[in-house]
């Protein structure tokens, strides 16, 4: 199995795209480090992992608060001893609507969870990578970024502001041995879909569904993927990359 031994945090992995990039690391080996804003997702996560095989720890916690972040890479190291893999999954999106009519408190929580948490990670977790003698760390964009539309703006800045930290980040730790990657998915049958669509309708997600190429939303196994094989040995070459996975939806 490709990362048998390794160590592999995920953010924001309770449910979604986050869950199933879990259960695909668990199932090329590695020890997944489950981390959830929700207890009862955190828990219910490391539970159908474990029930399958896996090793895996749960730690709920807020990733855009720097003593919550401390804990998961403090309990990490106490129960592993490494950190080879960090995915920063965890994202939240305002609803569907104006630039001008987002509250300032959504405005806050997005940059917060989106931007603010890389921030957080990257103190805590590069020091150990460098220690080790390298790692990886993926940031999970949105296709939004690169082709934007109306109606999700800030999330959308955001985005870009993690493709920007992502090719910086990549930059500046290449001579540590730690390689940074971006990965930028489509809209996905996930927690975010009912505030991106602003109403969940049969005709809002054929709207959203026309823009899409291959004619289906993104799943939690295609990130999972994607991370996985940028994660692995066959992509040690790679690193400041930002990677669609979007059926070509930013054509």
């Amino acid at each position: 199995m490709k990362f048998s031994g390794k160590v592999v945090i995920i953010t924001g992995a309770g449910s979604g795209f986050g869950h199933g990039t879990a259960r695909k690391f668990a199932a090329e080996g590695a020890h997944v480090v489950i981390n959830d804003l929700n207890p009862a997702a955190t828990d219910s996560a490391v539970k159908e992992i474990e029930a399958g095989g896996g090793q895996t720890l749960g730690v709920s916690g807020d990733v855009a608060s720097a003593d919550s972040v401390a804990e998961i890479v403090a309990k990490t190291l106490d129960r592993f001893g490494r950190i080879d893999v960090l995915i920063n999954n965890a994202g939240f999106t305002h609803t569907n609507q104006s630039l001008l009519t987002v509250s300032e408190a959504d405005f806050d929580k997005v940059f917060d969870v989106n931007v603010k948490s890389i921030y957080h990670f990257a103190r805590a977790v590069v020091p150990v990578m460098r220690k080790q003698g390298g790692g990886s760390i993926i940031n999970v964009g949105s296709i939004g970024a690169i082709r934007p539309r109306a109606g999700l703006g800030w999330y959308c800045a955001s985005k870009g502001a993690v493709i920007t930290l992502t090719k910086t980040m990549a930059v500046e730790f290449a001579p540590d041995g730690i390689r940074v990657n971006c990965i930028c998915p489509a809209a996905g049958d996930t927690g975010m879909m009912l505030p991106s669509l602003g109403e969940d309708t049969p005709e809002r997600r054929a709207r959203v569904l026309g823009t899409i190429p291959l004619g289906r939303f993104a799943t939690p196994e295609d990130v999972g993927s994607m991370a996985a094989f940028l994660s692995s040995d066959e992509a040690s070459y790679l690193t400041g990359g930002i990677y669609p996975v979007d059926g070509g939806r930013g054509i």
